[in-house]
């Protein structure tokens, strides 16, 4: 009876795995199961253990599934879709970017010769992707026979989403400024007090102010991005009528351009220690000395890559004191400024 259930359990599994497979090329389901159940049942033949076999094509599926996944999260996100992607450099998950050397000396009017010679020294500079992976899910045979949904669909859903809030967020705070310094300037708010006490509101003045700062630092105008944290939207909000009137789509979190920077909003922005304008460590529990800021960057010198995703799949039949299924998931990628230069931050400053 063990045996035809397990066979069973098979027979299942190939078919959901063979019509995934195919389904995602255009053909029919059901004919990727029989194919699949076919390929299973001979594989004996040639040495391949089925349940070997079987591990195999579920780890193919659920990558191909999870990198789907990751490309449909990546246009969902405008700020980041705005950035330049290197992924085709990424090899051994790797980028090699060349630090260009200066620029050369221009002569205006020159009588002088010879013209001195100098060097250009350009430099190899290797930047290797963050890993992101997930702890191992436990799937049962029994919760397989009883739930009437998608498990597998589930499970890389919710794999997903959780490399992805990380990932992102990570992403949002290498894109902004260490530091209050010359070429990143760091800007504290400079409204009324918040209904909720405690920070100074955003107001327009204190965008128009970044803009003079990019200005000054001569960033180009097309390519300015500003991603909002969740205080400083609801600020404009709520005392801005123009604000309100531009305030649009707020599925895709995209607004209309303020004072040449393209404005989208983001929840996971980066925490600074406000007395000091610096950037509060990524995963560090904001106290009240600590405020969320609002980030701007110029996209064309920003860059980011995916690199490798890979699927780990343990099948029940490998676990039979258990019968249960384990499956996680490892991915790399990597989003950072090309120079640490065309980065700002808006802060909220605190009310005494």
């Amino acid at each position: 009876m063990k045996k035809v259930l397990v066979f069973l359990l098979a027979v299942m599994a190939n078919f959901l795995c063979g019509g995934l497979a195919f389904a995602a090329v255009g053909i029919a389901p059901v004919i990727g199961g029989i194919v699949l159940n076919g390929v299973a049942l001979v594989s004996p033949m040639f040495g391949v253990p089925v349940g070997a076999f079987r591990a195999t094509i579920f780890t193919e599926v659920w990558t191909g599934e999870m990198i789907k996944a990751f490309r449909n999260s990546m246009e969902s996100i405008g700020w980041i879709s705005r950035i330049r992607d290197y992924s085709q450099y990424a090899k051994n998950d790797v980028i090699h970017f060349v630090d260009l050397g200066g620029d050369p000396t221009v002569l205006v009017n020159n009588t002088s010769y010879p013209l001195g010679i100098e060097d250009l020294n350009d430099t190899d500079k290797p930047i290797g992707l963050d890993k992101y992976q997930t702890k191992p899910t436990r799937i049962t045979d029994d919760e397989l026979n009883a739930i009437s949904y998608d498990k597998m669909g589930s499970v890389i859903e919710r794999h997903s989403e959780a490399i992805n809030l990380t990932k992102y967020a990570r992403a949002l705070h290498a894109l902004s400024p260490s530091g209050d310094a010359a070429g990143t300037p760091v800007l504290l708010t400079t409204g009324a007090t918040a209904p909720e006490g405690g920070r100074k509101m955003l107001l327009r003045a204190d965008i128009i102010a970044l803009k003079k700062k990019f200005d000054t630092l001569k960033v180009p105008v097309a390519g300015r991005c500003l991603v909002l944290c969740p205080d400083h939207v609801n600020d404009l909000l709520q005392s801005d009528q123009k604000f309100v009137e531009q305030y649009h789509n707020y599925t895709t979190g995209k607004i209309a351009n303020l004072f040449s920077f393209e404005v989208f909003e983001y929840t996971d922005s980066p925490y600074y220690v406000v007395s000091a304008k610096t950037k509060l460590a990524f995963g560090s529990v904001p106290g009240a000395t600590h405020r969320q800021a609002s980030i701007a960057f110029y996209a064309p010198r920003m860059m980011k890559a995916t690199g490798t995703t890979k699927a780990y799949f343990s099948a029940a039949v490998d676990h039979p004191e258990t019968q249960e299924n384990l499956a996680n998931f490892r991915t790399y990628f990597i989003c950072l400024p090309l120079r640490n230069q065309a980065i700002g931050a808006i802060v909220s400053d605190i009310v005494a």
